[in-house]
């Protein structure tokens, strides 16, 4: 498998109070399988989808006081620790590492300016996505954040991203490309994200059909906070599950309009 550029968004997991609940939902809404969990890595359990790897789900660490259920997107560097500089030079926080995990690779932790959490990771067994943009996997995924133009600025000093705005003076959301691929959004939270919902990356995981994913996310405790709605990117719906972890479904071969025009930012 060839190595993945830097900057390519490889892997996601999440850390849930309740895991056997977190795997009861995913593997009832998205068909998830998993992985026995690995004590000498933190009871880390790994997902799949069709036999690939797609994601992982881990407890809170020992200690940890009012852990918060959240999934974190995690992109791909050739060096952890020269990521781990670009990321303090650029404004951001290394929130945990660089460290190493066993022979699989090495990750950090960080935070973009504006508060917007995020993962690195410098491959080495466990090359990350096994599975992509396919139902049951990692689609795609967007930042949302309160200070875009502390974004704007740090993700493309970090990566090599080219930034591209949407040719619309009503809308303000960018994309950051990697050579010929788009692959990381940016988004304003307005109003309507109350104060205590703080930034995040928003994961999009694809669905054969969006409408039945929402419906069945919602019986399993799940809540629709906006959608679904057809786009010329597919026809998609933002949720939290159960425990309150923000996460978004897209069924990418609904689409629906004119692709929007871009423009260098």
């Amino acid at each position: 498998m060839v190595a993945l550029p830097e900057g390519m968004p490889c892997w996601a997991d999440a850390m849930f109070p309740d895991v056997e609940g977190a795997k009861g939902f995913y593997g009832d809404l998205l068909g998830w399988t998993f992985a026995e969990s690995s004590a000498e890595f933190g009871n880390y359990t790994q997902a799949y989808s069709d036999g690939k790897a797609v994601a992982a789900v881990v407890p809170p660490m020992p200690g940890q006081a009012d852990p918060v259920a959240a999934w974190c997107l995690y992109f791909a560097s050739p060096d952890a620790a020269a990521t781990a500089k670009k990321i303090g030079d650029s404004g951001g926080e290394v929130v945990m590492g660089p460290m190493q995990v066993g022979e699989f690779g090495s990750m950090l932790l960080a935070k973009d300016p504006g508060g917007v959490a995020f993962g690195v990771w410098q491959a080495g067994t466990h090359e990350g996505f096994e599975k992509r943009g396919e139902t049951g996997s990692f689609c795609w995924a967007e930042v949302f954040t309160r200070q875009p133009e502390k974004a704007d600025v740090f993700f493309p000093a970090v990566f090599p991203y080219r930034v591209r705005r949407m040719d619309d003076p009503q809308v303000d959301f960018k994309v950051f490309d990697l050579g010929d691929d788009t692959v990381l959004g940016r988004m304003v939270m307005a109003d309507e994200f109350p104060a205590e919902v703080p930034p995040y990356v928003n994961i999009f995981f694809a669905v054969a059909d969006c409408d039945a994913a929402v419906e069945k996310a919602q019986k399993g405790g799940g809540e629709l906070k906006f959608g679904p709605m057809s786009t010329p990117f597919g026809r998609f719906a933002a949720l939290t599950d159960p425990q309150g972890a923000a996460f978004s479904v897209i069924d990418p071969g609904k689409t629906e309009g004119e692709m929007p025009p871009m423009a260098d930012a």
